[in-house]
């Protein structure tokens, strides 16, 4: 089955309180690095060590974000989106990653909050997402198992200035990323490249999920509470059985790591034989009760999908993994990623099978492209606006399968710094002229507001 593209696509095709959404990340958009007591993070660290970042860039000013936060809740308004993903800085809450909390901190969150309601717009918190504070990076970072707690208590302050007004919470944003990319890979911050780091991480970012769950809820009672994780079919490139046993092993480093233990059945038990003799104090470190606090009864499941991965077996690539992933014909983004709509289905149809949340979004979903403005300013990025419908279609067409899906957040609302590529990739729905601040809306958020406002696209 492939994703259909013979219907149009009606806001009716949706449920009736779909979330219309975009999203963002607090180091990506906000700026504003050390200004009201926020203290550095990993990622202002990283971004200033030569050779870590695409062009030598860092997220200082970045879209200015925190001082023209009004201006880009107008943008949502104008769009007519209901629904808006932003993160919050760890290191501006509790610079110090324990103990006191810094007002100044949460008042800006506290008037974008305000701000989002007064415009009719839901606000989703992702509590984490990717900035932790340097000092606690210097004490462990999320191979210390005290990093897991200091989240914990980071939540409660959080979830203790907003939870009056905020329903939407997410506890963490992509933890293979932070754990995998940050720790083993070394292409996110910290630019660590040992595995036992990695995995240590992994289970600690897990553990505070749940402790964090717990904090939430014991804050606002009707509260409703997920994760956010990237998942993305990993496909065999043929149908023989050392193929078949490669996409295993990917759908297991990506997928089932998190989504098993997520969903109490703690970690894979191929995983964890084929990282055991690389990583011995791992199951070392899962002391009692923290598959029980992992497994925390979570509302929904936040999905952010980009691609799927098509693989062979390949001994010694890819360290562990023996696989190399190939390159199928097609359409690819300016990243480089294959344009798959029909993966996004299928993840959501899988997920929905093998483990029934009880709601999913697709809380990130979007693509880089090269558009640049015409003479008259504008931005007709029509491949942007493409990938958004059919992408959309396949969310359609997992809700006819059954599927409860809740809403869409596209990333992202603004161009942005993309991490370890800076400023040379562009994922908004909103241009950011990087030199003056000015924001343009392109043509593919106006198609995307006109879905959102009941319009035909």
């Amino acid at each position: 089955m492939t994703v259909s593209e013979t219907q149009s696509l009606r806001k009716t095709d949706f449920p009736a309180d779909f979330a219309w959404g975009t999203a963002t990340a607090a180091y990506q958009i906000e700026g504003a690095v050390a200004e009201d007591g926020r203290s550095p993070s990993i990622w202002d660290t990283f971004s200033h060590t030569p050779g870590k970042v695409k062009a030598g860039e860092n997220g200082d000013v970045a879209c200015d974000h925190y001082h023209r936060w009004e201006e880009d809740l107008g943008l949502m308004r104008a769009l007519g989106l209901n629904a808006y993903r932003f993160s919050v800085a760890w290191p501006r809450v509790v610079p110090g990653g324990r103990g006191e909390v810094n007002a100044r901190g949460l008042d800006f969150y506290d008037r974008l909050t305000d701000g989002l309601l007064a415009r009719g717009v839901d606000p989703y918190v992702t509590l984490y997402h990717w900035d932790l504070p340097q000092v606690l990076q210097d004490a462990g970072g999320w191979a210390n198992r005290n990093t897991a707690y200091a989240f914990a208590e980071y939540a409660d302050a959080v979830a203790g200035r907003l939870g009056d007004r905020v329903r939407g919470w997410i506890t963490h944003n992509e933890p293979w990323c932070a754990a995998f990319l940050g720790n083993v890979v070394g292409i996110h911050a910290p630019g660590g490249q040992d595995l036992a780091t990695g995995l240590l991480a992994s289970h600690h970012l897990l553990l505070s999920h749940g402790l964090a769950v717990e904090r939430v809820r014991a804050r606002v009672p009707d509260a409703r509470v997920g994760i956010t994780l990237i998942l993305g079919p990993q496909q065999p490139a043929t149908d023989r059985p050392e193929d078949v046993a490669a996409a295993r092993r990917g759908d297991g480093f990506l997928n089932r790591w998190f989504l098993d233990p997520v969903y109490g059945r703690g970690y894979p038990a191929d995983m964890l034989d084929l990282y055991r003799p690389h990583a011995p104090a791992f199951e070392e470190a899962i002391q009692p009760g923290d598959l029980e606090t992992i497994a925390a009864r979570t509302d929904f499941l936040g999905v952010n999908y980009y691609q799927r991965s098509v693989v062979e077996h390949a001994p010694g690539e890819r360290g562990l993994m023996d696989t190399r992933q190939l390159r199928p014909e097609g359409e690819y983004t300016a990243f480089d990623w294959e344009v798959y709509p029909d993966g996004l289905r299928e993840i959501l149809v899988r997920v929905h099978q093998d483990y029934a949340p009880p709601v999913l979004y697709v809380t990130e979903n979007g693509a880089a492209y090269d558009d640049r403005p015409t003479p008259d300013g504008q931005i007709h990025d029509e491949a942007r606006r493409r990938y958004i419908e059919r992408h959309l279609a396949a969310c359609r067409d997992a809700i006819r399968a059954g599927v409860p899906l809740k809403g869409y957040f596209a990333w992202s609302l603004l161009d942005n710094f993309e991490w370890a590529e800076g400023y040379s990739k562009r994922f908004g729905l909103v241009r950011v002229d990087y030199g003056t601040g000015r924001r343009t809306v392109k043509a593919s958020g106006e198609w995307y507001g006109r879905l959102a406002r009941g319009e035909e696209g």
